[in-house]
């Protein structure tokens, strides 16, 4: 007899359908946009340079030792351009890989930990988290991390279960070491080091004193220190001064000090948790209070994945370094918590939920024309993307709104399974409307449309200058890098050991600028617009090749 369609969570072919619906538009969607900077540019360049210089060690970017993260990313971007070539799914396909993983993994340790139920609505909610599912989409650090911090959680969970044989135990644990040793190799030492505190602060709150025998610490060394060690050791042989940049300035100096121009106050996460978390964030308050319920038995996972999200997110908070993508490690758990208080809520509060889902779309379908009416912006083209914006806005709002609905009659009908599932999907559609329509502004900052005309001007031989700026994805499409003229920021430290690689004065650039010209030898250069009035007012022999709001393309020969 088939299963009646309320009981989804039953059906092995019901389960791994959705799951293989969910890797197919996750992949498709990787390619449908521009690489916007600075991240996804940046991080794409470095993997083209290690892919064409075969140097898989000393990490660069546009030629310049750069030493800020370690180099699982670009590893593995460097090795998707070497088996698929070059391009934008090609950039997004570790990020995207790592999204899936955090989705598989939350759901199966949901399943393993609590049953089929919570498994399919833990994947379920971060399938369709917004912060999780953007993150999918976007060629940087913090799905990388993200995925692997979850492969640690999750094979914890899964580990130290009361019910795990020896044998799984062992193996789940020998997973979670290698999972704390890619997220070392993929952002640092916060692969390690906030594990590791969840784990201290979980013993001392449940007095569960005996995890400490079941973490298989000698092994687990050694599958950690065989994966996470070489390459620090490799890079430090041939630059010694990657250790000091890279342990000091990266780690403690970023955490402690202020100066990095990433600085918020101590909402800022808070803030972003509403949106992060959408559609699901009216469940988040109750969710959280219900986990701090004591289970039977040794092992109490709520608790561990409550300290997990709560100590990550305290953590980046007090940080005086502060962008949104920190806090992505923590959403495989809030959905745990999420599911887990579907899973036991009333048909009277997954109601209520269902009808705020749907006064929440409605207020978005109100707020977005009525925003964009009134708001300002710093020129045309910034006005343009936003009312471009509109559309895929009130096309996410609309979503929402029906998804609400649409929960509610399943709610009705007692189809609870299918409620949350209308729910997923609402948020899956309305995170991806948003995503396809930040193109027109993604293009405007990275400058692709300039690109046929700077293409037509160069050649093996030209010197192609970056005055004043970096173009952290033109340089990508461009297939070169650029020399640099007055410019340092994130090369600073590169360029105190390869002081060569640019020119720190304009006066120099000018100088040789004019020679060339005189000498006919053919240079361009991409300068930002204030830098081009004053290169006019020096009388600079320029000739415009191509302009937009940001940047101006020039060449010194007619």
């Amino acid at each position: 007899m088939s299963l009646p369609v309320r009981e989804l969570h039953a059906s092995k072919a019901a389960m791994w359908t959705l799951f293989g619906l969910f890797v197919v538009l996750t992949l498709y969607a990787l390619g449908i946009r521009t690489l916007v900077p600075p991240d996804e540019g940046r991080y794409a360049e470095m993997a083209r340079e290690m892919f064409a210089s075969g140097d898989w060690i000393t990490t660069r970017l546009n030629d310049i030792k750069y030493f800020e993260k370690p180099p699982l990313q670009t590893w593995m971007n460097a090795l998707t351009f070497a088996a698929f070539g070059l391009g934008e799914w090609q950039a997004r396909l570790w990020t995207g890989l790592c999204g899936i993983l955090g989705v598989g993994m939350t759901a199966w340790a949901g399943h393993k930990l609590f049953g089929p139920r919570v498994g399919l609505y833990a994947g379920l909610v971060l399938a369709s988290s917004l912060f999780w599912l953007a993150s999918g989409q976007i060629n940087s650090l913090d799905m990388g991390l993200s995925g692997m911090m979850t492969l640690t959680l999750t094979s914890l969970l899964i580990a130290q279960r009361d019910e795990a044989s020896e044998r799984e135990r062992r193996n789940w644990m020998l997973v979670c070491w290698a999972g704390m040793a890619l997220a070392v190799l993929a952002k640092g030492l916060i692969g390690l080091v906030l594990p590791g505190a969840v784990l201290i602060l979980y013993s001392l709150f449940a007095r569960d004193w005996r995890i400490w025998t079941r973490l298989h610490l000698v092994k687990g060394m050694l599958v950690f220190f065989a994966i996470a060690a070489p390459w620090f050791v490799l890079v430090a042989l041939r630059n010694p001064e990657q250790p000091y940049f890279f342990f000091v300035h990266e780690h403690f100096q970023r955490f402690l000090l202020k100066g990095h121009k990433r600085e918020g106050g101590w909402y800022y996460f808070l803030v972003l948790l509403v949106p992060g978390l959408l559609p699901w964030i009216a469940l988040l308050p109750q969710s959280l209070a219900a986990s701090v319920q004591r289970q039977a038995g040794a092992f109490q996972p709520r608790l561990m994945i409550l300290v997990w999200a709560v100590f990550i997110f305290l953590f980046f908070s007090y940080s005086t370094s502060k962008l949104p993508g920190y806090i992505v490690p923590i959403f495989p758990a809030l959905a745990l918590l999420t599911a887990l208080f579907l899973d036991g809520a009333s048909r009277r509060q997954r109601m209520i939920f269902a009808g705020v889902l749907a006064v929440l779309g409605l207020s978005i379908l109100v707020a977005v024309p009525v925003t964009l009416a009134v708001i300002t912006a710093r020129d045309e083209a910034h006005l343009v993307a936003l009312r471009g914006y509109q559309p895929w806005f009130m096309a996410a709002g609309g979503l929402i709104m029906v998804g609400g609905l649409l929960a509610l009659l399943h709610e009705r009908r007692s189809r609870r399974d299918l409620a949350v599932l209308t729910v997923a999907v609402a948020g899956f559609l309305a995170t991806h409307s948003i995503l396809a329509g930040s193109e027109l502004y993604g293009r405007n900052r990275a400058g692709t449309d300039l690109l046929p005309q700077i293409q037509a001007e160069l050649k093996a031989d030209t010197k192609l200058y970056s005055v004043g700026i970096y173009e952290q994805s033109l340089t990508f499409y461009l297939r070169r890098p650029v020399i640099l003229v007055s410019y340092t920021d994130e090369f600073a430290f590169g360029l105190e050991q390869q002081p060569e690689l640019s020119i720190p004065l304009l006066e120099t650039f000018v100088t040789q600028w004019t020679r060339d010209a005189a000498a006919g030898v053919h240079d361009v250069a991409i300068i930002s617009l204030d830098r081009y009035e004053d290169l006019k007012h020096r009388g600079v022999p320029m000739r415009v090749v191509a302009k937009d709001t940001r940047r101006i393309i020039i060449a010194n020969l007619q």
